[in-house]
């Protein structure tokens, strides 16, 4: 039996650079963390006394006797692209909801692929896990996605993620003193919306608007390097905050789907009870959003959020992992 555990993250700036339509002509960048809720995948070898082949555990359950046949398209995908043979079972858990605005698919795809590579007794780099899954998606099941996430899960840690024209990708670990990480950290606030949605449904309409978005999403690529500088200076929080709203605004008006009056609403709230900055996380239309807020704000905000979830969290550096691995199983 194999676990993997894979982190889900946090974008702060740059997104929509992180499209292959957009970097291999232009350049893109983003600034972002993986954070402590995870995705865990669970596998082993199916003993052979079943009617079927494959059985999967997700949010639905599947019993199939072929690869052909296994209706989830990324464990499909990742099965045939390694060749495995054998009948397999195949579980999946979750910290947080799929579809929420925190890299989920692409977090399953890598923790997958980790899973897979590793029955099947081969060792992956993490910078192959991520080309390895944003190939998988991109490219075989075609979807709507960009690169910063998969590589996000795969890597883990806060870093500035450059993407260059060539499909070339850069990841640059972004160093703080342990006082600023925990300024950053401590001020971190994350409310689930509650407002189900598809990413790749949004980011398709994102996508086609490329073409005419290119003086927002060349200062969004800006705005990375101008976090980084602030993220230099001692006092750096609030500007930080201030910025991420600057972005949240841009983000806003690259496709009108992304937000909506009922998230126009809680951003608002929180700014109005003493946040900083913040974005609705992710391809847009729902699931999680960020606040930057200074601690003595954070009960001002809860209440000000009272019907939705807050959901702590903190930052991680350690990307996908196997958690567990033994032969006996």
């Amino acid at each position: 039996m194999i676990i993997s555990r894979t982190p889900f993250r946090i974008s702060f700036f740059g997104g929509g650079t992180d499209y292959p339509d957009w970097y291999n002509k232009h350049s893109g960048a983003v600034l972002s963390t993986t954070i402590n809720k995870f995705c865990y995948i669970t596998c082993r070898q199916l003993p052979p006394f079943f009617s079927y082949k494959y059985r999967i555990r997700y949010h639905a359950k599947e019993e199939t006797k072929s690869i052909s046949a296994i209706k989830h398209p990324s464990v499909k995908a990742c099965i045939k692209n390694l060749g495995i043979k054998d009948g397999l079972e195949i579980v999946h858990h979750a910290d947080l909801p799929a579809r929420s605005g925190l890299g989920s698919s692409s977090t399953f795809t890598v923790g997958m692929l980790h899973t897979l590579n590793t029955y099947a007794g081969k060792i992956i780099s993490k910078r192959k896990l991520a080309y390895d899954a944003i190939n998988i998606e991109q490219n075989i099941i075609k979807e709507n996605v960009g690169s910063q996430d998969q590589t996000n899960a795969a890597f883990g840690g806060f870093n500035h993620i450059e993407f260059q024209p060539g499909n070339k990708i850069i990841v640059n670990p972004i160093i703080l003193s342990k006082k600023k990480h925990e300024t950053l950290r401590s001020h971190l606030m994350l409310f689930f919306t509650g407002f189900p949605r598809t990413a790749s449904e949004i980011s398709k309409y994102q996508i086609k608007a490329i073409k005419d978005k290119k003086i927002d999403l060349s200062e969004s690529y800006n705005m990375v390097n101008n976090a980084k500088i602030i993220l230099e200076k001692n006092n750096f929080i609030k500007s930080f905050g201030n910025l991420l709203h600057e972005q949240w605004l841009i983000k806003k008006s690259y496709t009108e789907k992304i937000s909506n009056s009922s998230i126009d609403k809680i951003y608002n709230a929180g700014i109005k009870a003493g946040a900083y900055g913040g974005k609705l996380l992710g391809a847009g239309g729902g699931g999680f959003i960020l606040f930057i807020a200074d601690p003595k704000y954070h009960n001002k905000i809860k209440r000000s959020l009272k019907n939705l979830l807050h959901v702590p969290v903190d930052m991680e550096s350690l990307g996908s992992q196997i958690v567990y691995y033994s032969n006996a199983d």
